[in-house]
């Protein structure tokens, strides 16, 4: 794989994961199995273990869940809930525990211990007791805020109101509501015999069952629940994991009966190997096994990377296959213009999903594989959007079936479709007149993760756009001015119509890291948008320091590359972005009609390394660096990877170089790495 193929595919996976954690976390309607969208995940991991320059701001590595869903209040988690790595074999497993010795600056034979336990297909939530009582209970949602169903929660016999006996004055307990086999076929015959609307599975019965607005209904819904992890606590708990579990189960809490401590790593792969052979016997569904370190101050040093912790990983049991007939290939043009050729499949079951389409990634991709249609083709649970093709079968290729001939002209637009040298991707060049780019990144803006703009969807945006009325995101916000026309059109009534109205004036007024995010530009996902905001803290201050950055060698493009997690690809597509008159134009119409907000720190003000520009140098002794700048931004620190004016703190660590030499050309502060660890508070 080339290095842009490689820019490609991660572009187009973290499109298609997006969609799916959108799916799964807030409609409760997954569009792929477990094991598919796991093996999207691994691919991800794949590509970015080879080019770790090529990570996207947006990678799927570095998020987790999906906005919360409307009609339930949302509630902030104390600690973030965020999701796992997995594995998928021994060498994956064996390459995580490593991983955690180096960041640990331990020795290679250092025996690590594990706590091992099932991995429950169901619904993630925070429970928050107070003084031992149940304040509140809420799903994970995006990973930072999630949806209160705390009187849901109540009726399940699993929840404890009360915790008994010596309790923290404030825990977070975490856990998996599910629904057992058994009771999932009793409700779906009930559902059935009422004429009501079955599941399609035990995960998506316990999601929709927990998440009725009628408590009432949750009550008679056979939901359970497994408590198997620890969020914010103030007062002691136990200082293992498994002693941890055992606590629980001391407050009344049912855990998963499975769960067991592995004296060492060599122990797990035995493991996993029995609990696949039991998978099918068991009550509950589970995918995997998740392995956690047992020793919870290890955990706490090791700490989180992106969206997962380092201390835990999921390790998958193996996806399936299936075999279908390919009926044609269509293009899909993107909000960058991106042309990506879509298998059209005849409908086939893999693993009680029903599959209808898959990505063929690119025309060499195609060509690679020589698939055409009226092939009959393998599918596994991996690839992009969907279940990507493995291979074909040629012996039972029709008579007549010719290969893939790539469009030279945008099938929106017909403008011409090029290829640039050294690209795998074929763009439409029609840019701001391509019709199926201004609408997708008009829905790009209003999609949750951007604006959020309740009632805006993609079926709607489409009516609007061609009727005349949106042409770029400011035109959202004078949507008004249409009410009389909108009142005529089939399936818009008064109420509707005023939902929508208030819904796009609740948008007013928006927080930076959602509005650079909603503007679309190529690489800057939901991750890269908060580092940005953070960075640079107001609109007023980004906007000008973007403008600076277009010129190529100033002290502005030097700072934006050097903001740890951008790098020169993302500095370029932003200078790109801002250099075009038209961008600005529509950028500022935009800016005029909303309130900004600025970016709010993420440790408190007057902490002594908030806000402050660090940089490391030299080989750090006591600690690796991966620890010592996660300890820094949990700080509030920024840590970039280059000298600078902007720089304040220089850590020096053993045989430090030209960075030093800078910084006392510069008159930057440093210190040693003694004098940072008592800074750090280690």
């Amino acid at each position: 794989m080339t290095e842009m193929e490689a820019a490609e595919a991660l572009a187009a996976l973290a499109a298609a994961i997006a969609r799916h954690d959108q799916a799964y976390h807030e409609q409760d309607a997954p569009l792929v199995s477990d094991a598919e969208y796991d093996a999207l995940r691994q691919r991800n991991a794949a590509i970015e273990a080879e080019f770790p320059h090529l990570i996207r701001p947006d990678s799927p590595s570095r998020r987790v869940g999906a906005t919360p869903a409307a009609g339930f209040a949302k509630v902030r988690h104390r600690v973030p809930m965020l999701s796992l790595d997995n594995a998928f074999d021994t060498a994956d497993f064996t390459e995580f525990c490593a991983r955690i010795r180096r960041f640990l600056h331990v020795p290679e034979d250092a025996g690590l211990s594990f706590v091992a336990e099932p991995k429950i297909d169901g619904l993630s939530i925070n429970l928050l007791y107070e003084n031992g009582a149940l304040a509140r209970g809420a799903t994970r949602g995006d990973g930072t805020e999630g949806e209160d169903v705390t009187a849901n929660l109540r009726t399940m016999r699993t929840v404890p109101d009360c915790l008994p006996g010596p309790c923290p004055a404030l825990i977070e307990i975490r856990g998996e509501v599910f629904m057992t086999k058994a009771d999932f076929l009793a409700l779906n015959a009930a559902q059935a015999a009422a004429g009501q609307k079955v599941f399609a599975n035990p995960r998506n019965a316990a999601a929709g069952s927990l998440r009725q607005l009628d408590p009432a209904i949750t009550a008679t819904r056979p939901l359970s629940l497994f408590a198997y992890a620890l969020g914010d606590v103030q007062g002691s708990v136990p200082g293992t994991h498994s002693a941890y579990l055992e606590q629980l189960r001391a407050w009344g809490f049912e855990v998963n009966p499975l769960s067991c401590l592995l004296a060492g790593e060599a122990e797990a792969e035995a493991f996993q190997a029995e609990t696949a052979l039991a998978r099918a016997g068991l009550g509950y569904d589970i995918d995997g096994v998740v392995y956690k370190l047992d020793d919870l101050a290890l955990q706490r040093r090791l700490g989180f990377v992106g969206r997962a912790p380092r201390w835990a990983i999921a390790w998958k049991f193996p996806a399936e296959q299936a075999v279908t007939i390919l009926e044609d290939i269509r293009i899909q043009v993107g909000r960058t213009g991106a042309l990506t050729p879509v298998a059209w499949l005849a409908p086939v079951n893999v693993g009680g999903v029903l599959v209808t389409r898959a990505t063929l990634h690119n025309e060499d991709e195609i060509a690679r594989k020589d698939v055409r249609v009226g092939d009959t083709v393998l599918l596994q649970r991996a690839g992009d959007v969907i279940p990507q093709i493995v291979q074909v079968m040629p012996d039972r290729r029709p008579d007549g079936a010719a290969p893939f001939v790539p469009p030279e002209t945008c099938p929106a637009c017909c403008s011409l479709a090029v290829r640039a040298a050294g690209e795998v991707v074929r763009r439409c060049t029609g840019g701001l007149i391509c019709p199926a780019q201004t609408v997708e990144r008009l829905i790009h803006f209003a999609s949750r993760g951007a604006f959020d703009i309740e009632g805006l969807g993609e079926k709607s945006i489409q009516e609007f756009h061609g009727l005349g009325w949106l042409h770029g995101p400011a035109d959202i916000f004078r949507l008004e001015r249409h009410r009389a026309e909108l009142l005529t059109r089939e399936g818009w009534k008064e109420k509707s119509v005023s939902n929508l109205m208030k819904a796009i004036e609740s948008r007013r007024t928006v927080p930076l890291d959602r509005f650079i995010y909603a503007l679309g530009i190529r690489r800057v996902g939901d991750t890269n948008a908060k580092l940005l905001a953070r960075h640079y803290a107001s609109y007023a201050a980004w906007r000008a320091q973007m403008l600076a950055a277009t010129t190529v060698g100033s002290d502005e493009r030097s700072a934006l590359g050097s903001i740890l997690g951008v790098g020169k690809a993302l500095a370029d597509e932003l200078a790109a972005f801002f250099v075009e008159p038209r961008n600005l134009a529509a950028l500022d119409d935009l800016a005029a009609l909303l309130t900004i907000e600025d970016a709010k720190s993420v440790a408190a003000a007057d902490g002594t390394l908030s806000g402050k520009n660090l940089v490391f140098t030299g080989t750090l002794e006591t600690m690796s660096r991966p620890e010592a700048k996660a300890r820094a931004e949990a700080l509030g620190a920024r840590v970039t990877d280059s000298v600078s004016k902007r720089t304040d703190l220089l850590i020096l660590g053993a045989d430090a170089g030209s960075k030093a030499k800078k910084a006392a050309e510069l008159s930057v502060a440093t210190v040693t790495e003694a004098e940072w660890r008592e800074m750090a508070g280690f």
